[in-house]
C-alpha cells in the first residue's frame, strides 16, 4: 500500500486500450482488492482494542467493508461486461454503461467522505498506536489510488469510447 505511482504521472501506464485495460485490472482492482481484504480486519482490531477512546474511528470498518462492497460490484460489471466491449472496440450504445461506470465514480464519493470524516481526514491522534498509524496510512494509500483509477478511466480510457 506505499510508494505507488500517481497514474496521471505514471510513465508506465500503457496507450494502447487492451494493455491500458490489463493495466487497470492488475495495478488497480487487484490491489484495491488486496488493500480492502487487509484494512478492514485491521479497522476493527483498532477499533476493539481503542473502544474506549474518544478519538477512536468507530464504524470505520463497516464504512471500509460498504466501501469494499461497492468497489466490489463496479469492477466486477467492468470486468465482465465494460472491459469485454472495449477490447471488441466498442459497439453502438456502449456509452450508457461508461455513463453508469461514471456515475458509480462519483457514488463512492459519499462513503470516502465517510471514511474521512471517522479518521479526521487520515490524521491518527499523537496517542495512536502503530497499528492505528498503519490503518489510516493504508487507509489513504487506498483512497489516493483509488483517485488516481478513477481519474485514469474518467480521462484517459472512457474518451476513447464515448464519441462512438
Amino acid at each position: 500500500m506505499n510508494d505507488r505511482a500517481d497514474a496521471a504521472g505514471d510513465a508506465d501506464v500503457p496507450q494502447e486500450t487492451g494493455a491500458l485495460i490489463d493495466h487497470i485490472l492488475t495495478r488497480y482492482h487487484a490491489m484495491h482488492r488486496q488493500d480492502l481484504a487487509l484494512l478492514a480486519p485491521l479497522a476493527d482490531r483498532v477499533e476493539q482494542v481503542h473502544a474506549d477512546d474518544p478519538d477512536a474511528p468507530k464504524g470505520l470498518a463497516r464504512a471500509i467493508r460498504a466501501l469494499a462492497r461497492e468497489m466490489e460490484d463496479h469492477m466486477a460489471k467492468e470486468e465482465m461486461i465494460l472491459f469485454p466491449a472495449m477490447r471488441a472496440g466498442g459497439r453502438p450504445g456502449i456509452g450508457h454503461p461508461i455513463a453508469v461506470m461514471r456515475a458509480e465514480h462519483d457514488d463512492h464519493a459519499a462513503t470516502i467522505a465517510l471514511i474521512r470524516r471517522l479518521t479526521d481526514d487520515l490524521t491518527p491522534p499523537d496517542h495512536a498506536c502503530g497499528s492505528w498509524a498503519a490503518l489510516y496510512g493504508g487507509t489513504a494509500s487506498l483512497l489516493d489510488d483509488l483517485a488516481a483509477h478513477v481519474a485514469l478511466e474518467n480521462d484517459v480510457l472512457f474518451p476513447r469510447f464515448e464519441t462512438r
